[in-house]
């Protein structure tokens, strides 16, 4: 049976920004820097919380935190996500309203995401009900992930201080997203995956920043088994990823990495590791 999709805006911004600089040196020159703009998202005309967004994909990214928080089940649950960039919000319209909303946002907990996530409490409650797919990963695909990110082009190429997140089938991207903070980027892709029916089996997911325990939480209530990452890991997230059996993969640069956790996940090819870095164009 085909769920009913929400109806969306399309409502994209501009993603850099000029400004001028002075160097040390005394040159003055225009320089793109991110730009970063407050999206508040209000859910039946009540005000829920302000995202700080570059403002790609707001209305995946507004579809994904409603999920990832669990504050609705599924698409089918929101009717529209309605955003206006002149007043910095995004009205959502549910379809029967989300039962006791006071209760499950009334307590916070700020992340260490940049830009200063902040999940409610009920997030963290039933990690242990959450069961994720028999994903695997040999270390041929692994390099291939790590040689598609460093290719992408990308807002952090052009002006840094962004965070991206990839979604992976295999060696093939399906989406990149880049926020300023990898909490935005993860949730925008939650948002894309329900809108378009992806299941989460057979996918990997890669984000630039650190894992953490919102970010390992987040993945799994997506689905997604296997996570990598070119930063670390934190004790928190070593922590769920391994009561979970979630595969948590860092400090992936080159030929180089550090599986944290779920280790049965990733299939090793160990002499790949002393062969010569691809170089594609």
């Amino acid at each position: 049976m085909q769920h009913a999709k929400p109806t969306l805006t399309q409502v994209s911004a501009a993603l850099t920004h000029e400004v001028e600089v002075v160097n040390e040196l005394g040159e003055r020159y225009l320089l793109s820097i991110p730009s970063e703009r407050a999206l508040t998202v209000y859910v039946d005309k009540r005000e829920l919380i302000t995202l700080m967004t570059l403002g790609a994909r707001p209305e995946w990214l507004v579809t994904g935190y409603l999920l990832n928080q669990r504050l609705v089940a599924g698409v089918e649950d929101i009717a529209s996500v309605t955003v206006d960039w002149e007043v910095g919000a995004a009205a959502v319209k549910t379809r029967g309203g989300i039962v006791d909303l006071a209760q499950k946002t009334a307590r916070r907990v700020v992340t260490t995401g940049c830009g200063q996530g902040s999940v409610f409490g009920d997030m963290m409650d039933g990690v242990d009900q959450l069961a994720l797919p028999d994903t695997r990963i040999t270390q041929s695909e692994l390099y291939s992930i790590v040689n598609a990110i460093r290719l992408q082009q990308s807002v952090y190429k052009s002006a840094g201080s962004v965070h991206g997140c990839a979604l992976f089938r295999g060696e093939e991207m399906l989406l990149f997203v880049e926020d300023v903070g990898r909490h935005n980027a993860i949730d925008t892709i939650a948002g894309w995956m329900a809108l378009n029916d992806q299941h989460s089996a057979g996918k990997v997911l890669y984000t630039t920043g650190r894992l953490t325990s919102e970010m390992v939480i987040k993945a799994a209530q997506m689905g997604i088994a296997i996570v990598v990452s070119r930063s670390g890991m934190t004790q928190m997230g070593h922590a769920v990823a391994q009561k979970l059996g979630l595969c948590a993969i860092g400090r992936a640069t080159n030929r180089r990495f550090l599986c944290f956790s779920g280790a049965e996940h990733l299939l090793l090819q160990p002499e790949l590791a002393a062969s010569p870095v691809r170089v594609a164009a």
